[in-house]
């Protein structure tokens, strides 16, 4: 399912980035090493100087890209949303049925993710594991009212938008669309996190488990 769109640029908002990545070789090599070295070391540990001596290029020449390690964080989950959010667009497009459409959505964000060879240079099942274990570290900042105003999340929460519109289509008179929603993808990522790492306080083990999960959640929330 997942190797669809090969056609398509994954698009990030330019105000994360200084130079976009996607335009050099150089920019292609600090996206793909800086995601395995993330997941490698942590992002905690993670430097521009570590990843420069990855890359065999001056740490000066990473900040022509990103300002900061954080900036890319920013930069590499942004363009994991959108990459999903590509797929939910695709996996919904011909369904009419409102329910049907929702369940299809809900696997998209919610599955474990298989690597797609149309971006070679990015490893969507290692950068899947970054986004499980770092993601909120990309928001629990001192400036993330800014940077939301910024436009740095506009597409975590364009997906969320997404999901919360097919929410409603199946129940119009639903209070709480947008909790719902944002429940059902930042919940999936929890519990990909718990069955890592703490399994005894989940019963989402098996691939399709958490898929399963929050299909039966939001249908018998908004029912």
């Amino acid at each position: 399912m997942f190797n669809l769109l090969s056609n398509l640029r994954i698009s990030v908002p330019e105000t994360i980035y200084i130079k976009d990545p996607e335009s050099s070789d150089l920019g292609k090599r600090i996206i793909e090493h800086s995601i395995l070295l993330i997941d490698e070391i942590g992002f905690d540990h993670f430097t521009f100087k570590k990843l420069g001596t990855k890359i065999g290029s001056n740490e000066s020449s990473i900040y022509r890209y990103f300002e900061s390690k954080h900036k890319l964080l920013l930069y590499i989950t942004s363009w994991y949303w959108a990459w999903i959010e590509y797929h939910l667009v695709f996996a919904t497009h011909n369904v009419s049925d409102p329910k049907e459409k929702l369940f299809k959505a809900i696997e998209v964000v919610t599955q474990t993710i298989v690597e797609d060879m149309s971006y070679s240079h990015i490893n969507e099942i290692v950068l899947n594991r970054i986004v499980v274990n770092e993601y909120s570290k990309s928001y629990h900042t001192k400036e993330v009212d800014v940077e939301n105003e910024e436009g740095y999340f506009v597409v975590y929460k364009r997906l969320i938008t997404r999901l919360k519109e097919m929410l409603l289509d199946i129940n119009p008179n639903y209070k709480h669309p947008s909790s719902l929603a944002s429940t059902i993808v930042g919940g999936a990522l929890h519990q990909h996190f718990l069955k890592e790492h703490f399994k005894s306080i989940t019963d989402c083990h098996t691939d399709n488990s958490t898929t399963n999960f929050f299909k039966e959640l939001a249908i018998k929330t908004i029912s």
